[in-house]
């Protein structure tokens, strides 16, 4: 499994890369490792406001459908289109193939948030 520094992750594995206000958000590659192929990301409406553990929407493999959570309060900005065409992209690469973008509400979110060497702790 692959976990990169320099991103935040969740307990639900999902991984944030701060930029600013904006976090970038994905899933993990041991999550998508877990749900093996991925066929569909059902995204937000950009605009839409979300709470830092709500649902933001749902990845589904041909194993199983599960939702994906947001690590922080923020509004989304953007959503990756390209996944809409070609949701494997998350197996092939979890942390180019983002997923959401979120203008975040209040940053000291971010530290409820674990950094590489945790996360790989949970994970083990």
């Amino acid at each position: 499994m692959i976990v990169k520094d320099g991103l935040y992750y969740t307990k639900t594995h999902e991984w944030l890369k701060l930029e600013g206000d904006v976090a970038t958000i994905g899933i993990s590659d041991f999550a998508q490792n877990q749900m093996s192929d991925i066929v569909y990301v059902d995204f937000p409406k950009v605009g839409t406001s979300i709470k830092a553990g709500e649902i933001v929407g749902t990845v589904e493999s041909v194993k199983s459908a599960e939702d994906f959570y947001s690590p922080v309060t923020g509004k989304v900005v953007e959503v990756n289109k390209t996944l809409e065409k070609t949701p494997e992209e998350i197996n092939k690469n979890p942390y180019d193939a983002w997923i959401v973008k979120l203008k975040i509400s209040n940053p000291a979110e971010v530290s409820n948030l674990m950094k590489k060497d945790a996360y790989e702790k949970i994970i083990k």
